[in-house]
């Protein structure tokens, strides 16, 4: 799913996994709305950043499509109102799961048909409840579920004729 890469020459890389929102309750829970799709992220024990913060996992629960976390530290409503509208980062994992890419990977990326014909470049990926979009330059969706092979800096596709 989405997420937007943050790095510097001394940190690794870093991918967006959620935004935080309001407080929930006293004793310091939040609710994260994911940006993510890899399962565990939000486990207990997981480590994530909020603006070069640390912040580890001390529980997390689902909560009407999003999760209610507590984070290790963070112990009252005050403490989780400071991290209100924030964004959760984390680090990149070294492999997508099978039969995904990650979405840093394709943006930039150039979009070829089966022929070879470029279509343009990815410039987002738009989450949509079918199938994820690719979102080009020149204003074209293209459904992941299209894409057949991709390489760095290269997105091949098979659309239906008349799609784009």
């Amino acid at each position: 799913m989405s997420g937007s890469p943050s790095t510097s020459p001394t940190e690794p890389l870093r991918l967006e996994i959620g935004r935080i929102g309001r407080a929930h309750g006293l004793r310091g829970e939040v609710v994260v709305v994911p940006t993510t799709n890899v399962p565990g992220r939000f486990d207990a024990g997981a480590v994530c950043y909020c603006e070069g913060r640390r912040l580890e996992v001390a529980s997390c629960r689902p909560h009407r499509g999003a999760f209610l976390v507590r984070f290790v530290g963070v112990d009252d409503r005050a403490a989780a109102e400071q991290l209100r509208n924030r964004v959760l980062t984390a680090d990149a994992l070294p492999e997508p799961p099978p039969g995904e890419v990650w979405v840093h990977e394709v943006i930039g990326a150039e979009v070829r048909d089966a022929a070879g014909r470029v279509l343009g470049r990815v410039v987002a990926v738009e989450a949509n409840p079918a199938h994820d979009l690719l979102v080009l330059d020149g204003g074209g969706l293209v459904p992941m579920v299209f894409v057949v092979e991709t390489a760095p800096g290269v997105v091949v596709v098979d659309v239906p004729e008349g799609l784009l």
